[in-house]
């Protein structure tokens, strides 16, 4: 089973793009989508969702009314099947409860739980890396049910890898992408944003028009770290993707008074190939 975070609105945007990759038992959930699948969609899933986040996978439930059982909860589970003593990991917690009453604590509770279960089987313990851990954790507590689910995103996806530099207040490259997959716009016909700002409504639709993957700029992933990734099974699933990317069957157009369009690693075909899609120019909304 995996739990698909999205943005408040776009639940059955999401859903419709994971019935589109093979998902079954597909169901919208407040902020998020769950379905089932195998690994193949796992990775599917990770690189070629728009409107996803985070791909989550909830591997313990478990009820706990206080900070001892909390801790006993948590090492219920054989943290050894994803990780080893010398591997890194960070814990992200969500709270609503009533033991705890900062998500910083429960995180804390959490990864001691973890790391004193190596430390009496191994007589060492990982450490955190908050950065690019081997294994990220989210804890979500509601009340006195507690949820233990393993992150394969690893960063936000709405991180798409082409944004070069920050600037001001930019859409969301996830909020931008649903708001066009709500129009049912394909790719067929002439898409004008006269107001671009910085561009990520332009650009996500040029990545919707030519089928090019969402990630596909993106140097690594969670489950990358993973002890069962298929390297393999991953170029496959990459490769298929990437298969998909076409040239372009209608225009793209985008102008703003000042347009910050930035692209990263122009050398790469791709961005060359949706790049000439735009007529970027700098003029007044008359």
């Amino acid at each position: 089973m995996f739990i698909i975070k999205t943005l408040q609105g776009l639940e059955p945007v999401l859903a419709a793009e994971l019935q589109a990759l093979g998902a079954t038992d597909i169901q919208e959930l407040k902020r998020a989508v769950s379905c089932s699948g195998d690994q193949r969609l796992l990775y599917r899933a990770n690189y070629e969702l728009r409107t996803a986040l985070r791909v989550l996978i909830p591997i313990h439930s478990f009820r706990a009314q206080d900070e001892r059982s909390f801790y006993k909860g948590v090492q219920t589970v054989d943290w050894n099947q994803y990780m080893g003593v010398m591997d890194t990991l960070a814990i992200d917690a969500t709270v609503s409860g009533e033991f705890f009453k900062h998500s910083h604590y429960a995180s804390l509770l959490t990864k001691d739980a973890i790391v004193d279960q190596f430390r009496d089987r191994f007589g060492r313990r990982p450490n955190v890396n908050l950065d690019a851990p081997t294994l990220r954790v989210h804890v979500r507590i509601h009340g006195n049910k507690c949820d233990l689910l393993l992150d394969a995103s690893g960063d936000s996806l709405h991180k798409r890898g082409y944004r070069k530099d920050v600037v001001e207040a930019p859409v969301n490259e996830v909020l931008a992408a649903g708001m066009i997959l709500l129009t049912g716009w394909a790719g067929d016909s002439t898409f004008v944003d006269p107001m671009c700002g910085s561009g990520t409504l332009p650009i996500e639709a040029a990545m919707i028009a030519m089928h090019i993957p969402p990630q596909r700029n993106r140097e690594s992933f969670g489950f990358f770290r993973w002890k069962d990734f298929d390297k393999k099974l991953w170029q496959e699933v990459k490769s298929d993707a990437d298969a998909q990317i076409r040239e372009p069957q209608c225009q793209i157009f985008a102008s703003d008074m000042v347009v910050f369009l930035m692209i990263a690693r122009p050398t790469k075909s791709t961005v060359f190939r949706f790049a000439k899609l735009f007529d970027c120019k700098k003029k007044a909304f008359e």
